[in-house]
């Protein structure tokens, strides 16, 4: 069996596993659905995940051990995940081939040629990883009250030493060395300078890898697009259809990654790819590579008709660029081609084309990008109420720090109510989840824990179903709060148009209710005066006809006299265009006179939310009758995972 033939077994394989698995994580009973299937372990495998939560919380999930493995077989092997493992990968290996098969050798070379462009990725990379990385630059950079000479000299010590082994080891000119420490150490002064007398902690820096790293990217389209577009056929997973807000423009990146492999192929892989970038840099110390294994070559190129990474193999090889796609081992008619131990005859670049200063403007960029960002105050006093996160979610600095936006959450939710944020979070909370209570079949459900337990992250920490509720151990704590609802009155049916409603009250799960409702009685208009011509103690005639029959036999219209203060108003059981049926259980004692006037009320339960027992689920602002922008509302207000935001004094 050839070596490719080999590889595209295991793509297959992969990306079977990987299409799998984003099916069986599907709360459900059926055999296909939620099993105790390792569902996160492509992305737990993928180890920019776990250098972006390490640089950002300093922190590293267990689950996120697997990446080493990935990182130790890199340098042993090469760039083999890219070639190997990556489904997002071979889905663009699998549309390039298809749109290229009927070209001739000529342009399917050219096509494969190195582009310098292809550098970008690693541009890219930097810059998000210095996103995560500042906050810690800036602890590090700061003396610390306790000690701060010995902190200091020990700080100015490092800086000389490396400066000394990068005149010696670079042809950087001693000058230009002293000139760039100086600035180095003026710029370290000035920080300190800024800082001096307020105390650095680490900070949870935001986690941005997810909005490019190929298996989170996948992950999201397939979850939040391609398996919501199969619940609609005959090929259902979900029990009722799937929606999610704002998936438009996951779906353009999405296919735009894909469709761009018809002009280029692995378009995403050579130009954007910010976890081939660091295989790239990884792969530059492999021990096993591709090469020529002998200088003499014809230059018939045929090695470049096939090559995926566009590593230029019929000269000097770029090892960073190859992912081990082996299609020029397969395609060399004179046997030239080799993967082993030795370096290729004809030469190869090891490191990525990178300049100094695209490397600075790239750390730059992404050092300065969320202190921009943040300048808004919106995880300060300037909060948005309307994001509210899943149960178990962080307080929103630590959650944003490690959220990669990878969809599972939402997917696994079973009332659907999990939704990718747009940007009333900012921009760095876009694609994290956010509950929406409109959409979906019901609001979050008091007993349902699934999304925690399935963030690959924590992002989303696991709880107990004792903690969710507050009982048990946990009773002193309370239940997990996501926030509060609202009663809007200018949009409420018993507030606002004298219209009987508790649907709110009745479809809270809170027990007891955190909903309850005050009696009040309403009166209605008429076209005419009522004026009694006739009465008994349980039945009414008036002098005209300006009654709708059977409009006030619901049982929430009541009458009374207009001197009758104090005494309680009679239940309406049915009327007629002249005549009014009373219930028997509370009639006149005395049959109203002839010539005396009464008006109609109609009893309504004006809803009260009580704060202290809600706890923000959202059933009430799902079940809400009123179209559009409900009458009652979940804000996050009083939410659990913020202090903070607390409604209530504690005392």
């Amino acid at each position: 069996m050839k070596i490719t033939a080999t590889r595209r077994i295991c793509q297959i394989f992969f990306f079977v596993t990987f299409l799998w698995f984003c099916v069986v994580a599907t709360l459900g009973e059926q055999w296909w659905q939620l099993r105790g299937w390792p569902v996160n372990w492509i992305i737990q495998l993928d180890p920019l995940v776990g250098l972006g939560t390490l640089l950002s919380t300093h922190t590293l999930y267990a689950g996120l051990l697997w990446g080493l493995a990935t990182i130790i077989l890199t340098i042993l092997l090469g760039r083999f995940f890219c070639g190997w493992i990556c489904p997002f990968g071979s889905i663009h290996q699998f549309v390039g081939f298809w749109s290229r098969r009927r070209k001739t050798v000529g342009p399917k070379v050219q096509s494969n040629r190195y582009h310098p462009r292809q550098s970008l990725k690693y541009w890219i990379l930097i810059f998000l990883l210095c996103i995560s990385l500042a906050d810690l630059m800036l602890y590090l950079s700061v003396l610390p009250r306790k000690a701060p000479w010995v902190w200091g000299a020990l700080v100015l010590a490092g800086l000389a030493l490396i400066t000394a082994l990068a005149v010696r080891q670079t042809r950087v000119r001693p000058s230009k060395a002293i000139v760039l420490l100086c600035f180095t150490i003026g710029t370290w002064l000035i920080l300190n300078v800024l800082w001096r007398g307020k105390t650095v902690l680490l900070p949870s820096a935001p986690l941005q890898i997810g909005l490019l790293d190929p298996i989170p990217l996948l992950y999201r389209s397939v979850n939040l697009i391609i398996l919501p577009l199969m619940d609609r056929t005959a090929l259902k997973i979900a029990a009722v259809p799937r929606y999610y807000d704002g998936t438009w423009l996951i779906g353009m990146i999405f296919l735009l990654a894909v469709l761009l492999n018809m002009v280029v192929p692995r378009f995403y892989c050579r130009f954007v790819c910010p976890l081939g970038a660091l295989f790239g840099v990884l792969g530059r110390w492999a021990l096993w590579r591709i090469g020529k294994t002998r200088a003499e070559c014809i230059d018939c190129h045929l090695c470049e008709r096939n090559c995926e990474g566009a590593c230029a193999p019929s000269s000097i090889i770029r090892i960073n660029e190859c992912v081990l796609c082996l299609n020029c081992v397969d395609d060399c008619r004179h046997g030239l081609m080799g993967y082993g131990t030795a370096v290729s005859a004809t030469g190869e670049i090891a490191s990525p084309d990178l300049s100094r200063r695209a490397f600075v403007m790239a750390a730059v960029s992404g050092a300065a990008a969320i202190p921009l960002l943040r300048i808004n105050g919106n995880l300060g006093s300037n909060w948005n109420p309307q994001v509210i996160r899943p149960p178990g979610a962080l307080a929103e600095k630590e959650f944003l720090s490690r959220c990669i936006k990878c969809g599972q959450c939402m997917r696994v939710c079973p009332t659907n109510v999990i939704h990718p944020a747009g940007l009333e979070g900012g921009i760095e909370g876009l694609w994290t989840p956010v509950l929406n209570f409109r959409a979906g079949t019901s609001g979050c459900q008091l007993k349902c824990i699934a999304c925690g337990n399935l963030c690959p992250t924590a992002a989303i920490r696991p709880l107990s179903l004792d903690e969710r509720l507050g009982v048990n151990r946990f009773v002193e704590r309370g239940p997990i709060k996501l926030g509060t609802a609202f009663v809007d009155r200018g949009r409420c049916l018993p507030w606002a148009m004298d219209r009987p409603c508790i649907v709110c009250q009745e479809n809270c799960p809170v027990s007891p209710k955190a909903i309850f409702t005050r009696e009040y009685f309403s009166t209605l208009p008429t076209i005419a005066p009522l004026v009694v011509k006739n009465a008994s103690p349980v039945e009414i005639e008036i002098e005209t006809e300006a009654l709708t029959p059977d409009r006030y036999a619901t049982g929430d219209f009541y009458c009374r006299l207009t001197d009758s203060r104090g005494t309680p108003p009679r239940k309406i059981v049915r009327n007629s265009a002249r005549n009014l049926a009373l219930a028997p259980e509370l009639p006149f004692d005395a049959p109203p006179a002839p010539g005396s006037r009464l008006f109609i009320q109609i009893r309504l339960q004006q809803p009260y939310v009580d704060p202290e027992r809600c706890v923000g689920c959202g059933v009430c602002e799902h079940e809400c009758p009123v179209p559009g922008r409900r009458a009652i509302r979940v804000t996050a207000d009083n939410e659990t995972r913020n202090p903070e935001h607390t409604l209530l004094l504690r005392t």
